[in-house]
């Protein structure tokens, strides 16, 4: 007798959470792995229907994006279903299968409107076979407008809890990491604030000296968005938010590993620094993603994609169109980290900062079913949101 929704993958390489199998299997049931474990542990398969995969396909968990704004010409701030239902269908081509919806500083009706879309999108319309919205990242408006980058300065806000309190009830509780400068956080009110309320309190867009941030850490700042960007840069009589990042194991650190943000040289110092117990990879990419050269609305302004380049003005980027696929293979080329260390940092490190590692982030038994197979080249082939296939590569595919 068959089971129903049961599926299974057998004889493939997969890098599970106790390490990795050179020939193993992975029965799901119902949208969750219910056994893993190597070819010759198999048993009472029979009822499994076979996920047909290429040869030397590699298997690992699916990747997690805490930091994009939007794709395929929709972002989280068009404040619609629809914008959403195009992002959560996209980014499975490239090995997401979760992650934070991102804002961008604009004007109070226009956060409160994407907050109150996304919240009530992820209560009632989130659904397998897409992938997950685990949440909404408030990148702004608390920020420095002495490193607003493409974040429009006119919008910029003090910190305040009252207003933070506000948005998350229009959010039904969904806002899960907030980008801000903590050096604009007197008393730290905020930073304490989502602490303890088991929200991530991030500095980007900062201009925070070295014991700033330190004594940010002390209220509860564990994060750093997008290292290097649109931050105080390290010195050595003044190591800024990046030497903090570097040196403060409190602290998770998101790297934009495009090349372009950071240059390679720069990522392997960075990454030998912070290491893969604290890194994660982000795209920050808005809504060209996917899209041909041209112009495109970012915040309400006009940014200019050419050639993998997304920029407001000669000088200033303005978000990115990389790809969660391409960031790996670029770490790894880069920095010289191992597979199983850019692994760790698409999957298993924003897992645990999101709080989310009991169902996410490893390929383990009763865990979602979110896995990514890759070919030979490490592009993605076929990626599985929670149970359901959310894509296979076909010929022409980029």
């Amino acid at each position: 007798m068959s089971i129903p929704n049961a599926l299974i993958i057998r004889n493939q390489r997969i890098h599970a959470g106790h390490g990795v199998i050179e020939k193993g299997f992975i029965k799901i049931v119902d949208g969750v792995i219910s056994e893993v474990g190597d070819m010759n542990d198999l048993q009472h398969d029979e009822d499994f229907r076979d996920i047909t995969l290429p040869q030397n396909a590699i298997v690992i968990p699916g990747m997690i994006d805490v930091h994009i704004h939007g794709v395929n010409g929709a972002d989280t701030m068009d404040a619609t279903k629809e914008a959403l239902d195009t992002i959560v269908s996209t980014l499975p081509r490239e090995g997401t299968t979760s992650f934070l919806a991102t804002t961008i500083t604009e004007s109070t009706e226009k956060i409160e409107a994407a907050l109150a879309s996304t919240g009530t999108y992820i209560e009632e319309n989130q659904k397998a076979g897409k992938a997950e919205i685990l949440g909404i990242h408030l990148e702004g408006p608390f920020i420095n407008s002495g490193k607003a980058g493409a974040q429009p300065i006119n919008h910029i806000a003090r910190p305040s809890v009252e207003l933070f309190g506000q948005w998350q009830k229009t959010s039904r509780n969904h806002i899960k990491l907030v980008t801000l400068a903590p050096e604009m956080d007197k008393g730290h009110e905020l930073i304490g604030h989502l602490q303890r309320d088991g929200i991530v309190a991030s500095a980007g867009h900062s201009n925070a000296t070295y014991d700033e941030m330190c004594n940010a850490i002390h209220h509860g700042l564990t994060h750093v968005t997008h290292v290097f960007n649109q931050m105080s840069g390290f010195h050595h009589r003044e190591p800024g938010v990046v030497g903090a990042a570097f040196n403060r194991d409190e602290l998770m650190v998101e790297l934009i590993s495009d090349g372009i943000h950071v240059r390679p040289e720069v990522v392997k110092i960075a990454f030998q620094q912070i290491t893969d117990e604290r890194m994660i990879l982000i795209t920050d990419s808005m809504r060209a993603k996917c899209l041909k050269n041209g112009q495109y609305d970012l915040g309400g302004q006009t940014v200019t994609v050419k050639d993998g380049k997304a920029l407001l003005d000669e000088d200033t980027l303005a978000g990115s169109v990389l790809k969660m696929d391409a960031a790996f293979r670029n770490i790894q080329e880069y920095s010289g980290c191992s597979f199983q260390e850019a692994v760790k940092i698409t999957s298993e490190n924003p897992a645990r900062q999101l709080g989310v590692f009991d169902r996410k982030g490893s390929i383990d038994r009763n865990k979602d079913a979110d896995l990514v197979i890759l070919d030979d080249k490490l592009e993605v082939y076929m990626t599985i949101c929670k149970g359901q296939i959310a894509y296979v590569r076909e010929e022409g595919d980029k």
